[in-house]
């Protein structure tokens, strides 16, 4: 296993973000899948000079992306979105991609669970049919409830995964596994030899080791589960808003380059635009929790 983290929490030069991940013995990076903003042949210069490889991306599902929307026209602009990520992956010599089938922050159904089953096994069986001819694995990631109402639980996400194809597989969060399944170690175990991903932020989605996961027992049952993948940070910092706050300094208060659709993706996630202070602290705080557990 090996250190890796997303950059969709926050907007900064990508040279920047790399600087960071080497100075605390990350890896690898997990890119925003937004591939309209990178020259890929840029971000492999970066990559190259900063020692950091591309472990794959991640789909921001924002609003008009969905791959069970009963809109057809939806439905396919949403497919060629997951296509486009999975080219921007191939480019940058990455290993897989974590897709949320539905869109974030959306919790209520469009259709039947027939239909909308029936729409997610078309759309990933196209979508996969385009990551086996790229050579990059497919990972679908359940989300908490609060965040979209299709695929929560490892279960459903192995279930849709072997609906999509035999190389399908499936990326656990334990921020999200520690909401909804039952036994988190268990569905790890479960997943076996389809977990392509695994994303790391703690009970509070806070870095590792600020909340009450116990990393060492995760880390433990990944490796009996023959993991040896990326543990991919990916914090989610709440703000505190009262006398009781111990971060003061942790909302950015001159933000750059941000659409307003990624400020609002990050808002719709309960956090904020993190100050380079607040976030550098959760990155290192995630390495050294974890990089002494994996070796």
């Amino acid at each position: 296993m090996h250190l890796s983290m997303h950059n969709w929490m926050r907007a900064e030069p990508l040279e920047k973000t790399l600087a960071r991940l080497r100075e605390f013995g990350y890896e690898s990076l997990e890119i925003s899948g937004e591939p309209e903003l990178y020259d890929t042949a840029e971000v492999r210069e970066l990559l190259n000079r900063y020692g950091i490889r591309c472990w794959g991306s991640v789909t921001l599902m924002m609003d008009g992306r969905s791959l069970i929307a009963q809109d057809e026209a939806e439905r396919a602009s949403s497919i060629q979105y997951v296509k486009d990520c999975i080219t921007m992956v191939k480019e940058l010599d990455g290993h897989e991609i974590s897709i949320v089938p539905g869109t974030v922050g959306k919790v209520d159904p469009d259709s039947t669970p027939e239909n909308e089953w029936r729409w997610a096994v078309e759309s990933m069986q196209e979508i996969y049919d385009h990551g086996q001819a790229a050579g990059v694995l497919l990972a679908i990631e359940p989300i908490n409830r609060f965040e979209t109402y299709f695929i929560n639980r490892g279960a459903q996400a192995l279930a849709l995964a072997e609906a999509t194809g035999p190389d399908c597989g499936v990326c656990l969060d334990a921020f999200h596994m520690n909401m909804e399944d039952r036994d988190l170690l268990g569905s790890i175990r479960q997943a076996g030899s389809r977990l392509v991903d695994f994303h790391v932020a703690d009970s509070n989605r806070m870095a590792a080791g600020m909340g009450a996961l116990d990393w060492a027992a995760i880390v433990e049952t990944l490796r009996e589960a023959g993991y040896d993948g990326a543990l991919t940070v990916e914090f989610v910092a709440s703000i505190d808003r009262t006398p009781a706050n111990r971060h003061p300094n942790a909302v950015e208060t001159e933000p750059t380059d941000i659409t307003p659709e990624q400020k609002k993706f990050i808002e719709d996630h309960g956090s904020n635009l993190l100050s380079d202070e607040f976030y550098t602290m959760l990155t290192r705080r995630s390495a050294e929790e974890l990089l002494p557990l994996i070796g």
